[in-house]
């Protein structure tokens, strides 16, 4: 690509990114200063920025637009263009942001930075347009490696705001901030954190709270404004980003090993159960391994009609039970234990409780 070819698509970004302003400026003046101080914005926000696009965006979409490249292609590609946008619209956002701005937010203490006028409206075009991204990437991620996300799900749409917003931990965001940023605005940073500025968010809801506090320190450092948005827009919906990759790639790996399971399984109902037991074998169920049985289920469901009942309402497994099943199943059943191999695995290398289960396994399916 030339230099003629980089202006275009400059030029094309900036257009797309001054249109998503000027949509968005639509939809905050709907919005109250009640809707800012409660953090109902953010719920308006994400029924404003999945509605239609969940409609028109599936795996279809992505393979008109990248025709035979493999996920985590697109995914990569997707990721620099948000980056993009972010950065843009990050310088765009804080030249409006004034010294004046900023010691006015600064002084208010405890009140709501909905309190100041003059910010409110540009400091919620930033944190919109951010959020909607920042919401709308996760969402192509899990439709490019086909992780089913029901948006009318509460459940679901839970699932995919932590992804977007990587809310496990808010420390998440809080010191990664301090390692994005120049090494000599660092200590302003980590000063203005901890300062009684982020006080203004506490009447916000938790997710409303963790976004606005992240913007209020682009507004919150004089003079480096502009470079510290960019840098900060960029960063965040990286970060974002590639850790939507990481969960939903996993995930992905998942439903595969889960279709391969259901699809190979002579004994459905009980490589269920066999299932089970591997993942039972300690006291802790892994992440992975509950997420393993989720789609196991559901996919055996869908494509061996089999629903089992008994299972379903186990509180306590008895391994007595699933072995009386395995010794009364006649065949070959080696399709068992290649399934409690993979289960074991599903979650890093078998420990020494499963391996024993496999052991077990191994002697009733080899029987004579």
């Amino acid at each position: 690509m030339d230099a003629t070819d980089n202006d275009a698509d400059d030029k094309a970004t900036r257009k797309a990114v001054e249109q998503e302003r000027t949509e968005l400026k639509e939809f905050i003046k709907g919005l109250s200063a009640d809707d800012i101080k409660s953090g109902n914005w953010f719920t308006k926000l994400t029924a404003h920025a999945m509605s239609s696009y969940t409609e028109k965006v599936d795996w279809q979409y992505f393979q008109e637009r990248y025709e035979g490249v493999p996920p985590d292609g697109i995914v990569d590609q997707r990721i620099k263009m948000a980056c993009r946008y972010a950065a843009l619209e990050g310088g765009l956002s804080a030249g409006a942001y004034t010294a004046t701005v900023a010691a006015t937010i600064g002084s208010l203490g405890g009140a709501s930075p909905a309190t100041v006028p003059a910010a409110v409206a540009t400091m919620m075009v930033d944190v919109a347009f951010i959020t909607r991204l920042q919401l709308r990437l996760a969402y192509d991620i899990a439709v490019l490696y086909r992780v089913p996300l029901d948006m009318n799900d509460p459940e679901d749409l839970w699932k995919l705001i932590r992804v977007a917003f990587t809310i496990k931990s808010g420390e998440a965001v809080h010191k990664g901030v301090a390692k994005a940023v120049p090494a000599m605005v660092r200590p302003l940073v980590k000063r203005f954190y901890s300062g009684s500025v982020l006080t203004a968010g506490k009447a916000l809801p938790v997710v409303g709270k963790h976004l606005l506090q992240r913007n209020v320190i682009k507004i919150g450092i004089p003079l480096v404004g502009v470079p510290l948005a960019v840098v900060l827009n960029r960063y965040t919906t990286l970060l974002a980003g590639r850790h939507a990759q990481a969960v939903f790639r996993n995930e992905a790996r998942v439903i595969e090993i889960a279709e391969r399971l259901s699809k190979e399984s002579r004994h459905p109902q009980l490589m269920l159960w066999v299932a089970w037991l591997v993942i039972r074998a300690t006291q802790k169920i892994a992440d992975d391994e509950a997420l393993l049985m989720r789609h196991l289920v559901r996919l055996v469901r869908q494509q061996h009609q089999v629903v089992d009942e008994q299972l379903a309402r186990l509180v306590d497994l008895d391994p007595a039970e699933v072995w009386k099943r395995v010794d009364a199943e006649p065949g070959d059943l080696s399709d068992l234990l290649d399934a409690a191999d993979r289960v074991a695995a599903v979650d890093g290398d078998a420990n020494a409780k499963e391996k024993a289960v496999i052991s077990e396994l191994r002697e009733r399916c080899l029987r004579p």
